[in-house]
C-alpha cells in the first residue's frame, strides 16, 4: 500500500457560490470541466476520460459549501483517501474561494497540483471567472 499525503490548494473565483456548487456536485457540471463525461446513480458517480472510467462515491455533500468523493478503489482497499471541493466566502469582502483537497504520493505531489491547476483553470473559463 502506498502512503499518500493530503494537500489543499485554494483558488479565487468571481462567481456565486450557488453557481460554482452546481459545477462541483452535479454530473452535468462536473462533465464540463472535470471529466469528459460524468454519470451518476444516487451517490455513485462514473467519471469517464477518453477510454478509461473511474467510479467514485459521493461521501459528503453540504449544499453550496462542500462535496467530497472517494474513489471506489480506495473505498474497497480501506484507504482513507478522498478528494474534496470546499467553497468559502469571506464574510467581509464576499470573495468566493474554492479549496480543493486531494491526496498524492510524495513524488507525484507537484504533478497532482499542476493537474488541479489545469482543471480549475478550465472551470474558471467556463464560469467566466478567469
Amino acid at each position: 500500500m502506498s502512503d499518500k499525503k493530503s494537500f489543499s490548494i485554494e483558488y479565487d473565483f468571481h462567481a456565486s457560490k450557488q453557481m460554482l456548487f452546481q459545477y462541483l456536485s452535479t454530473p452535468s457540471g462536473l462533465g464540463e470541466w472535470f471529466a469528459d463525461n460524468v454519470n451518476s446513480r444516487g451517490e455513485n458517480f462514473s467519471f469517464i476520460w477518453d477510454d478509461s472510467e473511474e467510479n467514485a462515491k459521493l461521501i459528503q455533500k453540504k449544499n453550496n459549501e462542500r462535496t467530497r468523493f472517494q474513489w471506489e478503489e480506495d473505498e474497497e482497499e480501506g484507504n482513507p483517501y478522498y478528494f474534496e471541493f470546499k467553497i468559502q466566502v469571506d464574510d467581509i469582502t464576499n470573495d468566493v474561494s474554492l479549496i480543493v483537497t486531494d491526496f498524492a504520493e510524495e513524488d507525484e505531489m507537484e504533478e497532482a497540483k499542476m493537474l488541479w491547476d489545469n482543471l480549475i483553470s478550465s472551470l474558471k473559463q467556463i464560469l467566466g471567472s478567469s
